[in-house]
């Protein structure tokens, strides 16, 4: 046995030491676990978050009516039609991003326990938030990215936040694409005694509750009623997992939840050719379909992010199209932001055209930008590595060969995901995880929650299959 399989065998263990959760408690017949018991045991109510997070200057962010996208919506919608655009604008969090929220519940828990410091396996803003959050609680930091490929070119985004961590004090461990990450992740947790800040603990994404609960509240406060459509980010799943279980508690039923991911069908994420061919690092199909379909994908034992449970819609945005609205942002609205919240916005900017003038659509996350994380140096990048980039009809880009600017904004149209077929991978993912369609009625009920299904549909897709 190597020592990577040795370390590979020991990863339960590692993680119960790491994060003091005993995942094993909620396990249940076959393939199901109690999941709400293990949101509500580990987890705080909206009341002791908003605390825990007031201490950390987190959360409590503005929500921003996004009048001239609007009015350039209405401009290409029939007559009648046209949402009014709003957004969630959470770069006003000490790290810049929502991720805020997910750190400061981990740094919070870590300092609780009497661990001396956390580490995070992370590429991105969340790395930032744990080491922004960790010097205000005196706890040491350690954030692992995946940064380059075998050349040692590191994604100009990456890179950028790596400096970020730094900044703030963390000792930065960056890696080369593939399995070295988690390795790597699990040799630090043991040899450290650190906590794991994993972005899929209950406490990260009850962290993001907060964000759903406020966005009923402010909305209610300041125009009477909830928004129709709140549009999120989805890759790992947790954004939209928090998001929407903050709506549920705030009361907002009718709020459909609509998760938006940029289009990278084609491109393997852990492929060192394909690493550094893509210009998103976060919010795209290569992270939002395989952590719908397996959730448990995740560093620890079962993921608290469970979108299946929640989304009601799902849509996918090109690259050029994201990056036509991050420029429409700053031009019309005055808001340079970064690409992850974009991404939802050009969704949302699509949608707001088949809604009507009343009607309010929501984009729950907005991102700091600069240095790499700016759409300039994210083109340039493109074109060290080949990629073409001309304006057209985004409808003829191909990931990791082009990049298609819209030569109009009646070009920007969100493509819709199956979402039905998303719950039919997951559905013979765990079958195969059990070895027969032969479900208990505990498992039934467990596969109607995970996916959103009654029974008539949960039949029909076991028929499928």
């Amino acid at each position: 046995m190597t020592h990577y399989d040795e370390m590979m065998a020991k990863k339960n263990q590692i993680m119960h030491s790491a994060i003091g959760i005993d995942f094993d408690a909620f396990e249940e017949d076959g393939i199901s676990f109690d999941y709400e018991r293990m949101m509500k045991e580990a987890g705080y109510t909206i009341e002791e978050l908003q605390d825990i997070q007031a201490e950390f200057f987190v959360g409590n962010t503005p929500i921003i009516e996004l009048t001239n996208l609007t009015a350039l919506a209405r401009k290409l919608a029939p007559e009648g039609y046209g949402a009014r655009i709003f957004i969630k604008d959470e770069a006003t969090n000490p790290s810049g991003s929502f991720k805020a929220r997910r750190a400061s519940i981990a740094v919070h828990e870590a300092r609780k326990r009497g661990y001396k410091g956390l580490i995070a396996a992370t590429s991105g803003n969340y790395g930032a938030g744990v080491a922004s959050l960790a010097a205000k609680a005196g706890l040491e930091c350690i954030v692992v990215q995946e940064t380059y490929d075998s050349r040692h070119v590191g994604q100009p985004e990456i890179v950028e936040k790596a400096r970020a961590c730094e900044a703030y004090g963390a000792e930065v461990l960056q890696l080369s694409v593939g399995p070295e990450l988690f390795y790597k992740f699990l040799q630090l947790l043991e040899d450290t005694g650190y906590f794991n800040a994993s972005l899929y603990t209950p406490f990260g994404i009850a962290g993001v509750e907060t964000l759903g609960y406020e966005i009923a509240m402010q909305m209610r406060e300041r125009y009477g009623k909830d928004p129709e459509a709140v549009v999120v980010t989805n890759a790992g799943g947790g954004n939209l997992t928090g998001t929407a279980r903050g709506l549920i508690k705030a009361g907002a039923l009718n709020t459909r939840i609509v998760a938006a991911s940029v289009d990278l069908s084609g491109l393997h994420m852990a492929s060192d050719n394909d690493f550094n061919r893509k210009s998103f690092t976060t919010g795209h199909t290569g992270f939002g379909v395989p952590f719908c379909t397996n959730p448990d994908r995740s560093d620890v034992p079962r993921s608290a992010a469970r979108p299946l449970r929640y989304i009601d819609e799902y849509y996918t945005i090109r690259q050029g199209e994201v990056f036509y609205m991050t420029e429409a942002l700053a031009n019309l609205e005055g808001l340079e932001r970064g690409p992850a919240g974009n991404t939802s916005l050009a969704v949302a900017f699509s949608l707001a055209q088949k809604m009507k003038e009343d009607e309010f659509i929501l984009v729950q996350e907005t991102e700091y930008t600069g240095a790499g994380k700016h759409l300039n140096p994210q083109l340039s990048f493109a074109r060290e590595n080949g990629i073409d980039i001309f304006f057209g009809d985004p409808k003829d880009e191909v990931p990791g060969k082009n990049i298609i600017l819209p030569k109009d904004p009646s070009m920007i149209e969100a493509q819709v995901l199956d979402v039905t077929g998303l719950k039919r991978s997951y559905l013979r993912n765990q079958i195969n995880k059990k070895g027969s369609k032969d479900f208990s009625e505990r498992e039934m009920e467990y596969l109607r929650e995970e996916m959103k299904v009654n029974q008539t549909e949960l039949d029909k897709l076991l028929q499928e299959l």
